[in-house]
């Protein structure tokens, strides 16, 4: 090597050793070599991402498509796709999935009818690289399936309905309603007057568009049937009651009746037109049937003959009927027939001629005055499930003509006139001015089975003249009630049994109240009256009575809700408490509402959930 060649290489050897010893060089090198790959993985992930999501679109836009052919779809024996359902779902999926969205192409949508008469489909679309495209990945092709199916085959709605005197208020506050009369089944009933705009309006409507939101949303096949239970102080099921289930011999009331006569006054008169051979014969009763019409009759008795005189006296006792008041027993059979055959049978507790027939509504059967329901061991009032087996487990007519108030729980006797004791709060009749139209007697519109309705037949029945609002709120006998005639077992069981070949219908309770569990102790109604009869225990104390009530209520619910029958719950113009809560299915199953529209909303939304289609796959 010369001279020159080992200077250079002394040069390059201090320029090598520079670079070694500079940090910075190093780094900028390292990051230069390392920004390959560091590329690579993040557009990876980019596209990655844009993958992922123009998938999750793709999907959301296929369940759109099958759920909206679905909904189009005709059943019929054709495993082909209608071309309406077709067009349907493929303007669903459009909509939801727009070709071109982040670049992607070559979108396909194939909706078809499947075997068991549903629609699935298949969708696919092409997804461009951008970042990985510079390493050569090529573009990724995307596809998914789905199916819609409806959730039901059929359904059973069973309509719980408060129907008590404060849904004559408007939705936005409470009030104080009057009450009007009106005859039905020849009797005059009374009701709570109805302010214009009011709950049972909303009510109406709401029931009438549900029916309409099910239609539109449930299958062509499927089978929908309603029932219906308003409620107060009792359940007007008499008529839907089988026949031999229906107690119709000697059934006990608070009742009254005449035990014997009460001298008022008395005197001294002379009756002409005897002699002294037929003067005793003044001795007679007026009337000779018994008693007036308002309950007094006039006896003539200690007939002597006035030798020095000649004249026949006589002893005038002016008298009136003694009642007894107290529970005795009363044969129902004729009065039981009234209601099939649009009759009357005489009032045993009047003098008066008057008439009495059965408007439908009940007395509840033997039950227990238990503090709690926490087993399954209900009493026979609550067991939705127990067939009649005794006169103690077959329900009976309620019976408000004959049934009498008193003073005191005790046996009672009283004489006076009808009149007086109508105008005495203690012992008037629970058909009287005094308590009948205060809805101490209420008998609400007559339970409907189940039954396939149109939507003319439910507008009908909640229109009808004696859908009205009137009496108190016992949420117990309506739920009781409610679950009885839903439930798969029992007396109704032909009702909601499945078509042969179909499975179980799904069972809901709809139950609407506009007020909390306010029971009385001196209303008559399905469990007699409290103040006297103490069916439930709790005596006079309200809020004993308001506790055994409400865990009533609640245990019908358990019952409803272990027989997998879903319960919905609907508080309108009222909060939703811990006990309504309790009742309704967990979950999403109870809804507060104000106002007319928000009922509206909470029914069709109910509805919706009923007859929802879902996604299969």
């Amino acid at each position: 090597m010369g001279q020159e060649g080992a200077r250079k290489a002394l040069a390059a050897r201090g320029t090598l050793a520079r670079l070694r010893g500079d940090a910075g060089g190093n780094t900028l090198a390292i990051m230069a070599i390392a920004l390959i790959p560091i590329s690579a993985l993040v557009g990876s992930g980019v596209d990655t991402a844009r993958t992922y999501v123009v998938k999750s679109r793709l999907q959301q836009a296929c369940d759109a498509g099958v759920l909206a052919g679905r909904k189009f779809m005709q059943p019929s024996g054709s495993t082909t796709l209608e071309p309406a359902a077709a067009t349907q779902a493929t303007a669903f999926f459009n909509n939801n999935f727009q070709s071109g969205w982040l670049d992607t192409s070559n979108v396909v949508f194939t909706p078809v009818k499947t075997q068991d008469q549903q629609v699935a489909a298949t969708a696919s679309v092409t997804v461009p690289m951008t970042i990985m495209r510079m390493f050569a990945h090529e573009n990724v092709e995307l596809s998914v399936t789905c199916e819609a199916r409806f959730d039901l085959a059929d359904s059973d709605i069973m309509f719980v309905l408060d129907v008590t005197g404060s849904m004559a208020c408007r939705p936005e506050s409470d009030c104080n309603p009057g009450n009007t009369s009106y005859q039905h089944n020849g009797a005059t009933r009374f009701a709570a007057t109805e302010l214009s705009n009011s709950r049972m309006q909303a009510l109406r409507e709401a029931v009438v568009d549900f029916e309409t939101t099910i239609r539109t949303n449930a299958d062509a096949s499927t089978r929908i049937r309603y029932g219906f239970v308003p409620y107060s102080s009792t359940v007007n099921v008499g008529g839907v009651i089988p026949a031999q289930h229906m107690l119709r011999g000697n059934v006990e009331y608070q009742t009254r009746r005449v035990i014997g006569d009460a001298q008022q006054s008395s005197s001294w008169i002379v009756e002409g037109g005897y002699n002294a051979g037929n003067c005793t014969n003044a001795n007679r009763r007026n009337p000779t049937t018994g008693y007036r019409s308002d309950g007094t009759a006039t006896s003539y008795t200690d007939a002597s003959w006035d030798a020095t005189n000649k004249r026949c006296q006589v002893l005038q006792r002016n008298m009136r009927a003694n009642w007894r008041f107290e529970r005795f027993p009363v044969n129902v059979g004729a009065y039981y027939n009234t209601l099939a055959n649009g009759t009357s049978v005489p009032d045993p507790t009047r003098l008066d001629g008057r008439t009495s027939s059965w408007q439908g509504c009940i007395e509840e059967r033997e039950t227990r005055a238990d503090a709690t329901f926490p087993g399954p061991n209900l009493p026979p009032d609550i067991d939705p499930n127990l067939i009649p087996n005794s006169d103690a487990t077959r329900w009976r007519p309620a019976w408000p003509d004959i049934t009498w108030g008193r003073n005191g729980n005790t046996s009672v006797d009283m004489s006076n006139t009808d009149a007086a004791f109508e105008g005495a709060s203690l012992w008037s009749p629970y058909n009287g001015a005094l308590r009948a139209p205060g809805g101490f007697a209420a008998c609400p519109p007559p339970a409907r089975r189940l039954a396939p309705m149109t939507n003319a037949q439910i507008s009908a029945y909640v229109n009808s003249a004696i859908f009205r609002p009137h009496g108190g709120t016992y949420h117990d006998i309506g739920m009781i009630w409610g679950t009885r005639m839903i439930s798969p077992n029992g007396i109704f069981a032909a009702d909601t049994a499945p078509l042969p070949g179909r499975p179980n219908p799904n069972r809901n309770i709809i139950f609407m109240t506009d007020g909390q569990m306010a029971p009385n102790a001196d209303i008559y109604g399905a469990y007699g009256v409290q103040r006297y009869d103490n069916r439930v225990g709790g005596g006079t104390n309200l809020a004993n009575i308001t506790a055994r009530h409400t865990e009533r209520f609640l245990a019908a619910c358990r019952a409803a809700r272990t027989m997998n029958i879903k319960v919905w719950v609907v508080a309108f113009s009222t909060g939703l408490n811990d006990d309504l809560r309790a009742c309704a299915t967990p979950g999403d199953h109870a809804f507060t509402a104000n106002n007319k529209t928000e009922l509206q909303n909470a029914f069709r939304k109910i509805a919706q959930e009923v007859a929802m289609l879902r996604i299969d796959q």
